[in-house]
């Protein structure tokens, strides 16, 4: 099967183009990518429902991708603590060529069918983990070649792609394939295909976290307090939960440490914990 990733752009001549019409071109073919996301939720779904109980009892999120699709996994995993308070470590993004390759291609470096296992095995992977492997075109070896290791081992395995019937799909328990079509450049995956991957990975991650207990309400309450404006938006969440004045919300926060404390030890009946 033809890689739908690399088919032909819909537009001609781009380069004979003026700034607007690029723009226009550019944005018209974005919009189509939340409805490609949207079919493919009934699979996130089921991802997202095998991956919480593993992690609820211990067990780690890894993401593996290489090229833009390695770097949005990193993204990913590196949000998680400061958003909703997770260890380090609880969710991993590993992107072939290693850390230098999240700023510079590394040559060749997804090519090796064998190297993604090996870096997994580098955090010491097991069978409580999952593995989800990231790959627009659905072909990367880096990526297939780690995925059909960790299966062999027991590990829970998904994917992220833009390519139906590829072979990452054939490699994991949990495909999930968003066909967004032809890039606006021809085989621009960073481009329609990467801004499906992020917005399936932000459903992932967010819909773990909510269902591990790491959300309250609405609410952030277990992001790291590690600037002035979090340190703010903490002071309101009190303030709003608990309905007091700013300055009081904003000593209940930093006697606590956290939203969430501040919260459960300012509401009646709760016994202040120091």
């Amino acid at each position: 099967m033809a890689h739908i990733t690399e088919s032909p752009s819909h537009y001609h001549h781009l380069e004979q183009m003026g700034t607007d019409e690029l723009l226009q071109g550019i944005n018209s073919e974005d919009r189509t990518v939340p409805e490609a996301v949207s079919g493919a939720i009934p699979q996130i779904k089921e991802l997202v429902d095998a991956i919480v109980p593993r992690m609820r009892d211990g067990g780690r999120l890894f993401y593996i991708g290489a090229g833009t699709s390695g770097r949005l996994g990193i993204v990913d995993a590196s949000e998680c603590p400061p958003t909703f308070g997770v260890p380090h470590g609880m969710v991993v993004g590993l992107i072939a060529g290693g850390d230098q390759a999240i700023r510079k291609a590394v040559e060749f470096a997804e090519d090796d069918p064998r190297q993604g296992w090996n870096d997994l095995l580098e955090h010491a992977i097991g069978q409580a983990d999952t593995v989800v492997g990231i790959a627009a075109s659905g072909h990367t070896p880096y990526v297939v070649g780690a995925l059909e290791q960790a299966r062999r081992e027991g590990i829970l395995t998904g994917c992220i792609t833009c390519n139906p019937d590829s072979p990452v799909t054939k490699a994991c328990e949990h495909p999930i394939v968003a066909v967004v079509g032809p890039e606006f450049v021809t085989g621009s995956t960073r481009m329609k295909s990467g801004t499906a991957q992020k917005l399936i990975l932000n459903m992932i991650s967010t819909a773990v976290m909510i269902k591990l207990g790491r959300v309250k309400g609405n609410r952030m309450v277990d992001m790291q307090l590690s600037n002035n404006k979090l340190v703010d938006r903490g002071t309101r969440m009190v303030m709003e939960a608990l309905g007091v004045d700013y300055a009081t919300a904003n000593a209940r926060l930093k006697e606590h440490g956290s939203v969430r404390k501040a919260i459960d030890n300012g509401q009646p009946g709760t016994r202040q914990q120091r």
